[in-house]
């Protein structure tokens, strides 16, 4: 018996006069699930609902807005040419948003609501980190449910059936690929749980957890995305989201180590060592008492 994962046989349904995309269902469920965890994570660490919501509120669309700008300008030839309608850059609900661009815009967002809030940015974006990488994972099975963004051909057992309508050009032939959306999210939950584990057993500096999640985001992003079989733009061999990913893994660790070291240094100054030479005179006078006491 051959066991393969099946891809959806639909990616939208009615609701009365409303279409409504499982695409945009599965992304929405994404940020309520990343709000949920991160405004508790937030008020764990001594914040108020208000703050987290005030800086949120206008981090939300304008991560969706950023996503969106990255995905078409990456494929701008899916948008602008013979045949395209151009408004087409505007239809999100048929997929196409790059969580590169999304966590870009978002965090320029976060940072700029966030001064004007008198909100500590990095507690802000540590509390949030492991929300997101949840979100990430509910948002991955959009892609399952629009039959897009999977792996190359394999006849591995959990390979993901792609119907004939679906499959990239060049690849036609086969009917089974590499579920990368369920890679991604599986990863995504494995991101969330060590992040959160992390938290509680050593003492980060502030912004060391989302720096982490940066980092381990990263890694495993680039590995999935060399198995995509989508078209791409490519830079010397490689796909251009495995050059991004290797960019904001060094810009990831490079922060971590930054803010370990920022904290470490404002912590030696907060707490300075003792005067040996004074503590050593109290001795010497404690063991040899003046002999001409007043």
């Amino acid at each position: 018996m051959t066991l393969f994962i099946p891809s959806p046989s639909i990616s939208s349904f009615q609701l009365g006069p409303l279409t409504l995309h499982i695409y945009a269902l599965c992304l929405i469920t994404g940020i309520i699930t990343a709000w949920a965890i991160g405004v508790r994570r937030w008020r764990a660490r001594g914040g108020t609902t208000e703050n987290f919501e005030a800086v949120l509120i206008w981090t939300i669309p304008l991560g969706i807005v950023g996503a969106r700008i990255y995905h078409v300008l990456t494929h701008l030839g899916d948008y602008f040419g013979p045949g395209i309608n151009p408004w087409s850059v505007f239809f999100i609900w048929e997929g196409g948003i790059a969580i590169y661009g999304a966590i870009g815009a978002g965090a320029l967002a976060a940072w700029l609501i966030a001064r004007r809030e008198k909100v500590a940015f990095a507690a802000f974006a540590d509390a949030l980190a492991p929300g997101i990488a949840i979100g990430q994972a509910s948002g991955r099975f959009g892609n399952w449910f629009n039959q897009e963004l999977y792996g190359q051909p394999t006849t591995l057992p959990w390979g993901l059936e792609i119907d004939p309508a679906h499959r990239a050009p060049g690849f036609e032939q086969y009917a089974t690929f590499h579920p990368t959306f369920l890679y991604e999210s599986l990863w995504c939950l494995l991101v969330a749980v060590v992040l959160v584990l992390v938290d509680r057993r050593f003492s980060l500096a502030r912004g060391q957890v989302f720096a982490l999640y940066g980092i381990l985001y990263t890694l495993g992003r680039g590995v999935i995305e060399m198995l995509r079989s989508d078209q791409a733009n490519y830079v010397l061999g490689l796909r251009l989201n495995v050059w991004t990913s290797v960019t904001v893994f060094a810009g990831s660790v490079l922060a971590f180590w930054l803010l370990g070291v920022r904290a470490s240094r404002e912590s030696s100054a907060e707490y300075p060592p003792a005067d040996t030479s004074t503590a050593d005179e109290a001795s010497i006078n404690e063991s040899h008492p003046s002999q001409h006491p007043d």
